[in-house]
C-alpha cells in the first residue's frame, strides 16, 4: 500500500463498522456520500471509491472499497515463509467471532519461538482477523516469530466486558497450545490498532485483574498475561475522550464507545471506567510501546498521553512515539524499525536503546 494513501484508507477502515460509518458520514441521509460529507482526511480518496464516477459514493461502492482493501474476494496465496492455520476455535462454541488464525514459520526450529498476536480495530463494531498475516508481515519478516490474529465479539452481539473476555480466552488458548505449535507461552506480545489498541492495552494492564478474566474456553488454568504490548492509537480513558477535538461525540449512546458500554457514557460511568486501561494500571503491568498521531480526530492524541502518565506513575516500562502531524492511521518505516527493536528487546532479550521520540510525517 502506498504511504500517500494509508491515512486515507485508515479513515475508511479503522473505527466503526462499514455500514455504521457510512450512515454516520451521510449527514443528509440520502443514502449517498457527497465529498463534502467526508472527513477531511478521507476526501483525498473520494475518486478512488467513486468507481462509477457519478460524483457520489453509494453504500455498495463504500463496501466494495473496504472489501478490496481487506483482500476480500481475492484468492489468498500461500505465504512462502509462513503456513496459516485458520479458524481455530478458542472458546469452543463454534462462534466465528471467537476464532483465531495462526501463522507458523515454515523453517524448522529446535527452539520455541516468540509469538506476536494482532488484534484488529473497527470501533469494537467492525473489522476481523482476516488479512492478519498481511498486517503482521513487516514485523514478522526475518524475526523468526510466529504470528496470530484473533476475532472477538463485536458490539452488535455483546457489550463490555465480552470483548476483553474473548481476548483473554484467546491468549489462554494460545498458551495451552504453545508446545503443539512450537512457540513460547511466556513470550507472547500483542499488537493492536485503534479499538485493537485499546484491547491490547487492556491485556497489558489487567493480567492481575481476576474479574476481567471471564470463564470462556477450556483453559482457565492458563494466565492471560502477556510479555509486552504495542498499542497504536487506542482509546485509554473513555470518559475523557470528549475533552479534546474529535470528529465523534464519544459520550453519546450511539458512539463506538457508547455501544461498547451499552449506553451514554455518563449513564454507564462505572462500565466506562472498567473499560478504560488507565483505570487498571499497576506496577506489575507489561511493558508497552505506544504510537499516536498528533492530528488524530477519531481517538485524540491525549488518550495516549494519559496512559503514559499512568504507566510512568506506576514505574511501568513504556515507550511513547509521537507521530507528528499524522491522523488516525499511519505508515512509517522508522516506526516499524522502532517496534521491531522493542519486540527484540522484550521477546529476545536483545539490548535496546529506545527512548520516547517524535517521528515526523514521511519518516
Amino acid at each position: 500500500m502506498r504511504s500517500l494513501s494509508l491515512g486515507v484508507v485508515c479513515a475508511f477502515l479503522s473505527l466503526p463498522a462499514h455500514a455504521d460509518r457510512f450512515q454516520e458520514w451521510d449527514r443528509n441521509k440520502d443514502g449517498k456520500l457527497q465529498k463534502e460529507e467526508l472527513p477531511a482526511n478521507a476526501r483525498r480518496n473520494f475518486e478512488r471509491v467513486d468507481t462509477d464516477k457519478d460524483g457520489v459514493i453509494s453504500l455498495a461502492e463504500h463496501r466494495a472499497f473496504l472489501n478490496r482493501r481487506s483482500g476480500g474476494g481475492q484468492k489468498q496465496q500461500e505465504h512462502p515463509d509462513y503456513r496459516s492455520l485458520k479458524n481455530l476455535d478458542y472458546a469452543g462454541g463454534g462462534n466465528q467471532r471467537q476464532m483465531l488464525d495462526l501463522f507458523l514459520p515454515r523453517e524448522k526450529s529446535d527452539e520455541l519461538r516468540p509469538l506476536l498476536v494482532y488484534i484488529h480495530g473497527g470501533g469494537w463494531r467492525g473489522g476481523s482477523k482476516e488479512g492478519g498475516l498481511r498486517h503482521l508481515q513487516s514485523l514478522l519478516e526475518g524475526s523468526g516469530f510466529a504470528g496470530a490474529a484473533i476475532n472477538y465479539r463485536l458490539t452488535n452481539e455483546a457489550s463490555w466486558p465480552s470483548q476483553i473476555h474473548d481476548c483473554k480466552a484467546a491468549i489462554r488458548w494460545l498458551k495451552a497450545h504453545a508446545a503443539k505449535y512450537g512457540y513460547d507461552p511466556e513470550r507472547i506480545a500483542v499488537w493492536g490498532t485503534s479499538a485493537g489498541g485499546h484491547l491490547v492495552s487492556m491485556l497489558g494492564v489487567t493480567g492481575d485483574v481476576p474479574e476481567l478474566e471471564g470463564e470462556l474456553g477450556r483453559h482457565l488454568d492458563q494466565k492471560s498475561s502477556v510479555r509486552c504490548v504495542v498499542n497504536y492509537f487506542g482509546p485509554s480513558n473513555l470518559l475523557t475522550m470528549d475533552d479534546y477535538p474529535s470528529n465523534i461525540k464519544h459520550s453519546a449512546a450511539d458512539s463506538p464507545e457508547g455501544k461498547l458500554v451499552g449506553g451514554a457514557l455518563l449513564e454507564k460511568r462505572k462500565v466506562a471506567i472498567n473499560a478504560s486501561p488507565v483505570s487498571h494500571v499497576s506496577s506489575s503491568d507489561a511493558p508497552m510501546l505506544l504510537a499516536h498521531g498528533t492530528k488524530d480526530m477519531l481517538v485524540p492524541y491525549q488518550q495516549s498521553v494519559e496512559l503514559c502518565k499512568g504507566l510512568a506513575k506506576h514505574e511501568v516500562d513504556y515507550i511513547f512515539l509521537t507521530m507528528k502531524d499524522s491522523g488516525h492511521g499511519f505508515r512509517s518505516k522508522k516506526l516499524t524499525e522502532k517496534v521491531r527493536e522493542f519486540l527484540a528487546e522484550h521477546l529476545m532479550g536483545q539490548a535496546g536503546k529506545l527512548a520516547n521520540e517524535t517521528i515526523l510525517l514521511g519518516q
